[in-house]
């Protein structure tokens, strides 16, 4: 196969965020397949000796903790998946270390849980790490600390958490590798079905069906994949979806999976947090014309155009801004805690009565800098 111009994008990445999977990592069983380990390794090792700063987000710590515990199969319940994950977790650091080591590349480990994403200082100080680390020529193997996290405060898939690193790490690439080779406009096993090699937005992924879960050891479908490209192409990073057996050509540029080019530019860090990590504790729903305003002329939002509160929220909590119809457009954080903010709906701030703190509202609801358009 030839070089593909957009698949270059993956190939000249200087730094380069690589998803992958537990399906992509196990045997037949569910544990750990060290010649798949191995060949991942080797690939990226070398990689990094080349120059590129890699940072790898690798499921398999519950899929690698189902032998050591006598399981037959993914446990269900959340306290055997977090047994598994403590027992898995040790497994599989020792196997990539072992891996990277026979190439002279050392690797680090980065546990992350939601909340670390959620919290703004959190956010921050994971960012930080991970750029010693990379500055160290240490390749971080990140994953999601399934000991710990709970049903409410978990990503959920990898994938997901792939994209908010790559946000992390200002990427330019992101690699997700899977046990399918990309891509494709209907089930990969039904016939006729093609494989789609390049999404330029929406659009080209209206007609897709991605319905349908994980594999066995796995928590994420492609619709997962596709959430995560889109928070990646959004940011202005560039994603190839592609067989992590595939991982070789994928990383020299060949041809090969399913390429999303970006659809939006990279803005500042607090921006994409705000965007993608921050978690949202209530929706605003605003009138037609607070719509117009923040969204098309990038306004601060203030009481006169908001119709609606929604759940419980404190000065200067992330919440959803939502147009008459509930789609939500923006996010931003909020300037007032719910209660006195309730006392002000529709109303005009020049002309707001007093709070029964006797403070006037004199500040925006949002501030146009605390703000981002969806």
């Amino acid at each position: 196969m030839s070089d593909h111009p957009d698949h270059g994008v993956i190939r000249d990445a200087h730094r380069l965020v690589v998803k992958v999977g537990s399906s992509s990592l196990t045997g037949p069983q569910g544990g750990l397949d060290g010649f798949r380990l191995q060949a991942l390794s080797t690939a990226l090792a070398r990689r990094a000796m080349a120059g590129t700063q890699v940072v790898l987000v690798s499921s398999g710590a519950i899929a690698a903790g189902i032998q050591p515990l006598g399981l037959s199969r993914r446990p269900k319940d959340l306290a055997t998946q977090q047994a598994a994950a403590s027992a898995g977790q040790g497994v599989l650091m020792a196997a990539y270390t072992q891996a990277f080591t026979l190439h002279g590349v050392r690797v680090g480990q980065v546990l992350l849980t939601a909340d670390d994403m959620q919290r703004r200082s959190h956010y921050v100080n994971a960012s930080r790490t991970l750029e010693r680390l990379l500055e160290l020529e240490i390749v971080p193997i990140v994953n999601e600390n399934d000991t710990v996290a709970t049903d409410e405060i978990r990503f959920g898939d990898n994938d997901r958490l792939a994209a908010l690193v790559a946000h992390l790490v200002n990427a330019d690439a992101m690699l997700l590798l899977s046990d399918v080779d990309g891509l494709y406009d209907g089930h990969p096993s039904a016939p006729g079905v093609r494989r789609i090699s390049h999404v330029t937005g929406a659009d080209d992924l209206a007609h897709v069906d991605v319905s349908g879960s994980g594999s066995q050891v796995g928590t994420g479908g492609m619709a997962t994949k596709l959430a995560a490209a889109q928070m990646a192409t959004a940011e202005g990073i560039s994603v190839l979806l592609a067989s992590a057996d595939q991982v070789g050509p994928a990383l020299a540029g060949e041809e090969i999976g399913t390429f999303f080019s970006p659809t939006g530019r990279r803005g500042p860090a607090r921006r994409r947090w705000l965007a993608h990590a921050s978690s949202s504790s209530g929706r605003i729903v605003l009138d037609d014309g607070a719509v117009q305003a923040v969204v098309l002329r990038r306004t601060s939002l203030l009481p006169v155009g908001i119709t609606r509160l929604e759940g419980r929220f404190a000065a200067g909590d992330t919440v959803e801004l939502c147009d008459p119809d509930g789609r939500v457009v923006a996010r931003g954080l909020v300037g007032y805690d719910a209660d006195e903010l309730r006392q002000l709906v529709g109303r005009r701030m020049e002309r707001s009565a007093r709070l029964r703190t006797g403070a006037p509202a004199t500040r925006p609801v949002v501030r146009r800098d605390d703000l981002v358009v969806l």
